[in-house]
């Protein structure tokens, strides 16, 4: 069985000469910044109920509930959560020329704020507002939250501007994710279960195209032993440290 140090510089390896790498990333890269995943032990809706506060109908039904007790609990994590050596990791990837674009299943907004400039955001994003009327979009930072849900100039209300169960994933998004994992060299999952889709298909793509994967997950999943071309079982921000560490060094031909 092969040694980590020796899956570590696979991974590299193929980073460094890949023309064209893309990462997918999920709730597992969040959690070293504080943000508790939604499923799986410890994650959110262990503790509430997703069809009672995170479907769409109960928005409709009952704004002020789904705002009190899933949205604001949300933005308080997202208020002091920082990014950590999971997303600089792939943001110094893209610096070095090898990451492209980021996937991520996130609503966090943790991979722009540590640098990566192309994030395809298939659940949206916790960061902005949406009006739930006439789509006017805002930020937390300008929205007084002291009625809620707050209300919108044109009279309706605002909400995150997230993908709920009983949304679809924006088309125009999935398609573009699609032809990526179509036609990548290398794909990074990182800190995701591979078991929600569309998002879970993507790395099968990827690899009936002829992509190395790279998985990156403190378990193994559903990818580990079919899909995945190299599987570093531990806390991402570590693997990811070790595996821009050795690019880097294979990009400046110390290695």
């Amino acid at each position: 069985m092969p040694s980590l140090s020796s899956l570590i510089d696979q991974a590299a390896l193929s980073c460094a000469k890949a023309r064209k790498a893309i990462a997918l990333t999920g709730a597992g890269i969040s959690v070293e910044s504080g943000i508790p995943p939604f499923r799986g032990k410890g994650g959110l809706w262990a503790k509430i109920d997703p069809m009672k506060y995170a479907h769409i109908e109960a928005l409709e039904r009952n704004p002020a509930d789904v705002w009190r007790v899933l949205f604001m609990g949300i933005a308080d994590l997202l208020k002091t959560a920082e990014p950590n050596a999971g997303h600089m990791g792939l943001q110094r990837l893209e610096r070095l020329g090898v990451l492209q674009t980021v996937i991520t299943q996130n609503v966090d907004g943790l991979h722009q704020k540590a640098g990566s400039r192309d994030v395809i955001e298939f659940h949206g994003t916790h960061t902005t507002l949406r009006c739930m009327s006439c789509g006017q979009r805002a930020s937390w930072q300008t929205v007084r939250l002291d009625v809620l849900p707050p209300p919108c100039a044109c009279g309706g209300f605002l909400r995150p501007d997230v993908v709920m169960f009983g949304e679809p994933i924006n088309v125009a998004l999935l398609q573009r994710a699609q032809m990526l994992a179509a036609t990548c060299e290398v794909m990074l999952v990182v800190g995701t279960s591979a078991t929600v889709e569309p998002a879970a298909y993507l790395p099968v793509i990827a690899k009936h195209n002829g992509a190395f994967i790279i998985e990156i997950n403190p378990e193994p999943t559903p990818l580990t032993d079919d899909i995945s071309s190299v599987a570093l079982l531990g806390p991402a921000g570590a693997m990811m440290d070790r595996i821009v560490q050795a690019v880097a060094g294979y990009k400046e031909g110390r290695l």
